[in-house]
């Protein structure tokens, strides 16, 4: 990819002559043009998004406006008479961002103090910080639990709130941003209660439509800044395939070397050459994997290398992090292993090199991870590992797919009836709730009210409604969709506490006999306990990984809206899905190569959630030449394939969907396919899918036509997670059942583009958010609550394709 020149301008003449001097002080005489629009724009009082590549300057196009308003605060009688509040995404970038403020804003003196609160901030620190710190930079979660519910104690804060910033608020999509958009309404609500109207200030990596995005996350109208004048060096970007391997996988199927593998050696090449690089890998056990391989590597050239390379994850403690992120800055490291915790927007200027193992779910990820690499404006390269599933095998095939297009729109549903029922008890215990809050909280609001009201959660006194219960309403859901208490992962012989691991994710990640990696260290998961919400594990050093497989069903509740596909049907609604972790494989480190399956006795876990689903006629699967032996193979062939296509259209992950693939299903009496979010209520990635149908199933059919294999293999049909251990499969049986439901695929309509690219119709009140006896439902215990018939399909050829956490 070519350098580009950069395009310079002036500062507006209402920002601070101080300030400036601050920045020129820093080394930067001029801003580039899109840094001086926001500036211009955050002035006026207008909300604005900067939408700019990795390392534009977005940072400084929102700093310098907070950091003259606030030097003019600091002149009023108190010495804060303006504030402002930054919101990141995860607590690495609050504090990567704190120093930098500090260092910026050094020649202002006391005028701007900033400081982190979260989690991690000590107890004696925080009255501090409510009381005269003018800059706080936390996260969307403690805004939640922390601040909101005890707004009191910051009333002068937000009294005079001036500026929010939400940095790379691209990641705010699916469940998480539609929680976080809550929170954003929360607080402007609270703030006009205090007098203040605060602007909101957002950066985001390049994005499709930010300003749309924008408006949904903060209810508000938003000015969009993405003309990118910033200069970039030349990027060499590769696109690597592993090669195949003389093993063999199930039912034969050929299996490529890891991506983890290739990724290792990579690593391990760059940093015997000196190349400061980052990995990112997609999971928390992959990034502690491939810097052990590296540092197994290295240590065979250079002992004093391996001491170079090191893993960083969430799940870390707080110490744990800030060293790691100290040793980077610092260059003692020259190799990390990270999952998206860093990528993130953590400042690392001078890397050189980028090695993505494996397709990180998004474009927007994706130039997000690349743009690490040469930040300073010189040179860089980036490597994408595909590993051996469908998409990535797909984009290193079809590179038009990834440079070609734009990036994806964000998806998100603040409407989503789960998300917004526990955000609407919070606002009422903050300050009871008024028929005038309800236009700030969305259309369906005014219909969960009764709802909350029955259930005992809110009690409507005169005007208004209040909170009930003795327990703070804040506690009722965690924002990031993770759904009940952490599990804690506790070493056996010495009770030390190593991490943590999201409740939802426990059944397939720590269940007995799973292998668990924490620093470098290999542990074998001796128990679960869930009801303590406690992993025994103790340290040990198989040749192998693990790696879960579970079963699903799906009965469909209510049908939103129906297409015909000629014969065929594609439809859109709510359905309920059980889903239950039955097995785990064990799986050789290096090759992949699967050493066997052991079986598992976990509880099964009911969701209610939002799905699309096609189905096939008789006349359709004889035009196909399907007869009913392979019917079974070629739907489910076709589910594994789309599932993991999905990513290209939604920005949505792989883990964030399931689907289900019936012979004959009994809600629909038709050969079914099913994909689902994996989230209560939904994400919108289902609605997604429905609207781009036509440009998703023909990709999918095209990924299974052009793989060179024979009868299917991991790069097209087959999946890790498939609680069937693969089986049917039917690879030419899937190819010509979606050639003959796309001939019946009618023409893209004028609305239905526009549905496409705009926002999520939540389809409020179609799954029930409330628990019969009252509150949202945890994941795995949604209740009857509207007294529909709850139907079980029979014989449901259930291809494992959920997600983690339903």
């Amino acid at each position: 990819m070519p350098p580009r020149e950069g395009r310079h301008a002036v500062w507006p003449d209402r920002i601070r002559s101080e300030v400036i001097a601050a920045v020129q002080a820093a080394g930067i005489g001029h801003p580039w043009a899109h840094q001086a629009r926001a500036a211009e724009h955050a002035l006026d009082g207008e909300s604005v998004v900067v939408a700019t590549g990795t390392a534009s300057g977005k940072s400084l196009a929102y700093l310098v406006p907070v950091l003259s308003t606030l030097l003019d605060g600091a002149e009023a009688p108190n010495g804060r008479g303006a504030t402002a509040l930054y919101l990141a995404p995860t607590k690495a970038l609050a504090a990567d961002q704190c120093r930098s403020v500090k260092e910026l804003s050094q020649p202002l003196g006391h005028s701007v103090r900033a400081a982190v609160y979260d989690g991690d901030t000590p107890f004696e620190e925080r009255e501090w910080i409510r009381q005269y710190a003018n800059y706080v930079l936390t996260n969307p979660d403690m805004l939640h639990r922390g601040v909101l519910p005890s707004h009191p104690r910051w009333s002068s804060f937000l009294k005079a709130l001036k500026y929010v910033v939400i940095d790379e608020c691209h990641t705010y999509r699916g469940v998480f941003g539609s929680h976080v958009a809550q929170v954003l309404r929360r607080l402007r609500r609270l703030c006009a209660r205090y007098g203040s109207s605060p602007v909101f200030l957002l950066a985001s990596a390049t994005a499709a439509e930010p300003a749309v995005a924008a408006r949904r996350l903060t209810g508000l109208p938003v000015v969009e800044v993405s003309d990118d004048a910033s200069p970039r060096g030349e990027l060499v970007f590769a696109l690597w395939e592993p090669p195949l391997t003389e093993l063999h996988g199930e039912k034969g199927a050929p299996v490529r070397r890891t991506a983890t593998a290739e990724a290792a050696d990579l690593l391990t090449d760059l940093t015997v050459q000196g190349v400061r690089s980052v990995t990112f890998v997609r999971s928390r056990r992959g990034a502690e994997l491939i810097s052990v391989i590296a540092q197994e590597r290295l240590a065979e050239v250079d002992r004093s290398l391996a001491g170079r390379v090191a893993a960083y994850r969430g799940g870390y403690l707080p110490e744990e992090r800030r060293a790691l992120e100290r040793a980077l800055h610092s260059g003692e490291l020259l190799g990390l292993a990270a999952t998206n915790a860093l990528e993130l927007g953590v400042d690392i200027a001078g890397l050189d090199a980028v090695v993505i193992a494996g397709y990180p779910g998004t474009r927007a990820s994706l130039w997000q991870q690349a743009g690490r690499a040469g930040r300073s404006g010189q040179g860089a390269l980036a490597v994408l590992v595909a590993r051996d599933d469908p998409l990535d095998t797909f984009l290193v095939h079809h590179p038009e797919a990834l440079f070609d297009q734009p990036v994806e729109s964000t998806v998100l549903d603040p409407d989503n009836p789960y998300v917004l029922a526990p955000h609407l008890c919070a606002a009422a215990e903050e300050l009871p709730l008024t028929d005038d809050d309800l236009e700030l909280f969305g259309p369906t609001s005014a219909e969960l009210l009764p709802q909350l009201e029955a259930a005992k959660l809110l009690r409507r006194r005169t005007k208004a409604w209040h909170w009930t219960r003795r327990e703070r309403a804040a506690d009722l859901t965690g924002i990031r969709g993770e759904g009940g208490r952490p599990v804690q992962v506790v070493e056996a012989g010495t009770g030390r506490l190593l991490g943590t691991v999201d409740a939802g994710a426990a059944h397939t990640t720590v269940h007995e006999g799973a292998v668990h990696l924490h620093q470098g260290r290999t542990y074998l998961v001796r128990s679960l306990d869930l009801e303590d919400s406690v992993a025994l594990v103790e340290q040990a050093d198989p040749p192998y990984t693990t790696v879960a497989r579970d079963t699903t069903s799906v009965s469909v509740l209510e049908t939103d809206t129906e297409i015909p596909w000629g014969e065929g049907r594609l439809c859109f609604g709510s359905v309920e899905v059980t889903n239950q972790v039955v097995s785990f494989l064990r799986r050789r480190v290096m090759t992949g190569e699967v050493l066997g399956e052991t079986k598992l006795d976990l509880p099964p876990r009911t969701l209610r959630t939002r799905a699309v689903w096609w189905t096939v006629t008789e006349d359709q699967l004889d035009r196909a030449r399907i007869n009913p032996e392979i019917l079974g193979g070629a739907l489910h062939a076709a589910e594994h394939a789309s599932i993991g296509m999905l990513p290209l259209f939604a920005t949505c992950d792989r883990w964030d969907i399931g689907g289900v693939s019936v012979p004959l299903h009994p809600d629909t009496l038709l050969p079914t396919v099913f994909v689902y979010d994996g989230h209560p209520g939904g994400a919108g990635f289902a609605e997604r899918a429905f609207h781009t149908a036509r440009a998703w199933l023909a990709a999918t059919r095209q990924a299974i036509a052009s793989c060179e294999c024979e009868a299917g293999c991991p790069s097209c049909i087959q999946s890790p997670k498939c609680g069937n251990g693969n089986d049917p499969l039917h690879k030419r049986g899937a190819v010509r059942l979606l050639t003959v439901l796309l001939e019946g695929a009618p023409e893209e309509k004028p609305e239905e583009k526009e549905a496409e690219e705009g926002a999520p119709n939540p389809g409020a009140g179609k799954a029930t958010p409330l628990q019969a006896e009252g509150g949202p439902p945890p994941p795995g215990g949604a209740e009857e609550a509207e007294g529909r018939d709850r139907r079980r399909p029979r014989d449901a050829r259930a291809s494992s394709q959920a997600p983690p956490s339903p």
